[in-house]
């Protein structure tokens, strides 16, 4: 059995880490980078770039220029502590982006590692896939993150759920 003390840090870590994905979506929206970035922990791992928040700044400042207006919706997100001090999430989105004459839909699930940092959470890494793009004028297309032109890749989603080969397997 769980202290009361344990329970009701359990139950703000879950409440603090809910906010994150609004956060993020405020940010991004806003084009507020500071607040983007304050998402992260500050020694976030960039991988080859390097880390840190300096480091995401300067590579996610280019890529949010490429678009002009948006709006992500968050949709739903499931939180599973690791630890005290960590948590894996899925996070559902609708986001829309204005990208020239052009308006694009998409959905989105995130795939979250959260950590407590100076009793504080954030994310420690963020990746995106999608189940389609699409102009709001057109039927869904594929796409990959890479671009927004028709045919430009194919959707990580609904393929990557570790259930989806098994279910329609017993369909063949």
């Amino acid at each position: 059995m769980t202290s009361l003390e344990e329970r009701i840090d359990r139950i703000e870590s879950q409440l603090a880490v809910q906010q994150l994905p609004v956060r993020y979506a405020l940010a991004v929206d806003a084009r507020d980078l500071d607040a983007w970035v304050g998402c992260f922990r500050p020694d976030v791992d960039m991988g080859r770039l390097g880390s840190g928040r300096e480091t995401l700044r300067a590579y996610i400042d280019p890529l949010v220029r490429g678009f002009h207006r948006s709006v992500h919706q968050i949709c739903g997100h499931r939180v599973e502590f690791t630890d005290r001090d960590t948590a894996t999430g899925s996070v559902y989105c609708r986001a829309e982006h204005e990208v020239g004459e052009r308006w694009i839909v998409m959905a989105i699930r995130y795939l979250d590692e959260y950590a407590r940092v100076d009793g504080e959470w954030y994310f420690s890494r963020r990746r995106e896939q999608h189940w389609y793009a699409a102009d709001v004028t057109e039927r869904p297309q594929t796409v990959g993150f890479n671009g927004w032109a028709e045919g430009s890749g194919e959707p990580a989603l609904p393929e990557a759920f570790p259930s989806w080969a098994a279910f329609w397997k017993e369909t063949t």
